[in-house]
């Protein structure tokens, strides 16, 4: 019988699949917006237009995803690695986010999504599932708002972009 995987075999064999980058956002109860980074992102359904988003029990997003019940998710472009990486770290400076030039816009419904993203989604939280050491938010999908650019990747614990073929 094969023993137990462990965490580091676990984590190096996701590495192995090529994601997409995200931001999901949520504004907190006292007004301001907050937000992290998220691979563990996909889409579950087309109708109802349903998406869902995986957040640790010790991120500070999910205390305020839990009691806000809608977010914002925006999806990075290839020159947003460092917007990605500003969002990951828990311990932030806020200083950091005026030298990134961090902005947001509102979508129709009052949600906050990073302002020139490849494109953002408004959601309102429809169930939200215990998993392990994560809750499995799953958001109806309101709003769409669409950019232009190439996507930021996530592979082997670096941030790749997509080759296109070059036209002939």
């Amino acid at each position: 019988m094969p023993e137990q995987v462990t965490p580091d075999e676990f984590k190096a064999a996701l590495g192995r699949f090529a994601s997409g980058v995200t931001v999901v956002t949520v504004q907190t109860a006292e007004g301001e917006v907050h937000g992290m980074t998220a691979s563990a992102f996909c889409s579950v359904s087309l109708a109802p237009p349903l998406v869902l988003v995986c957040v640790d029990h010790l991120a500070e997003t999910y205390l305020h995803l839990r009691e806000r019940g809608e977010f914002g998710v925006s999806i990075l472009k290839e020159e947003q690695a460092a917007l990605s990486e500003f969002f990951a770290d828990p311990e932030r400076n806020p200083d950091a986010a005026y030298r990134l030039g961090i902005e947001y816009r509102q979508m129709h419904r009052g949600t906050y999504v990073l302002k020139d993203a490849l494109a953002n989604l408004d959601c309102a939280t429809v169930k939200a599932y215990e998993g392990g050491d994560h809750t499995i938010f799953v958001g109806e999908v309101r709003e769409v708002a669409l950019g232009e650019g190439e996507p930021l990747l996530y592979f082997r614990g670096r941030y790749r972009t997509f080759a296109f073929p070059q036209a002939k």
